[in-house]
């Protein structure tokens, strides 16, 4: 991406990031069309509140907690995830090795973890920054957009003399068993603890006026229910994001409360 997108630019870009504004939602499609589709390695994702920042929710629950003693209460928080996950899988669920893909089966089941959600579907990301009815904090949604690190990845691992090096890790769970990942097109990131994809990003690009490692598209919060209906339309919601019965109740959910859904 060499060429500024040619929409309202909230804060100049700094640093990796840009931050963009959109005046509605109805121009979230042209942006994609416009400025995006030539990008095929962008993930996306949807926050209901601007001001949230794209950090964890373990990163969130341990905040406050000594530093020193963080790694040791997250190795311990996954052992006891583990030790209550026996009996509960399904029986010919895939053997789960890697400690990744543990924490993927608990983000898709409400555990506290490491991970952070995306998705390879903008308009999927734009859903899940609507879908809830409470309203933003800042009377805008966001869509973020992450720029592929593979390469950048490879730089750190090369530079980096000890284990765990500081890199932006993406997890894709190689499983059978969790439709929801499939049907979401979704897939997790991992940066060090105590860090926020945001702050990584900054850290890697520090100085760079140029390069899009990452979109924040903030969205006004008004006509959210024309937004679900589009998307309703185009065959995203809870039934084909959720597929099972929590899905299906959500779903019913919305057609309450949304006329004409």
């Amino acid at each position: 991406m060499t060429n500024r997108p040619r929409w309202t630019t909230v804060d100049p870009n700094s640093d990796g990031i840009w931050t963009l504004e959109l005046s509605s939602w109805k121009h979230f499609h042209a942006f994609i069309h416009q400025e995006m589709l030539a990008y095929r390695d962008f993930v996306w994702r949807g926050q209901r509140d601007s001001g949230w920042k794209l950090r964890s929710s373990l990163d969130r629950a341990l905040q406050g907690t000594p530093r020193e003693t963080r790694s040791e209460q997250m190795a311990r928080h996954l052992e006891r995830f583990r030790y209550a996950s026996r009996g509960r899988r399904a029986a010919l669920a895939t053997p789960i090795e890697e400690e990744n893909d543990w924490w993927a089966l608990g983000q898709h089941n409400g555990l506290a973890t490491p991970l952070l959600d995306w998705t390879e579907s903008p308009f999927v990301a734009l859903y899940f920054a609507f879908e809830k009815e409470e309203r933003s904090s800042t009377a805008f949604r966001s869509v973020w957009a992450l720029a592929d690190m593979s390469d950048m990845n490879e730089e750190i691992r090369n530079a980096h003399d000890g284990p765990n090096p500081p890199t932006l890790d993406y997890v894709r769970p190689f499983r059978d068993d969790n439709t929801r990942l499939v049907n979401q097109a979704a897939l997790f990131t991992r940066v060090p603890f105590g860090m926020t994809v945001a702050e990584w990003v900054t850290a890697q690009f520090k100085g760079d006026s140029e390069t899009a490692g990452l979109i924040h598209l903030k969205i006004p919060d008004k006509d959210r229910f024309d937004c679900l209906r589009t998307l309703n339309r185009m065959n995203i919601n809870h039934t084909t994001l959720f597929p099972d019965l929590y899905g299906a109740a959500e779903h019913c959910n919305k057609a309450l409360r949304i006329g004409a859904y």
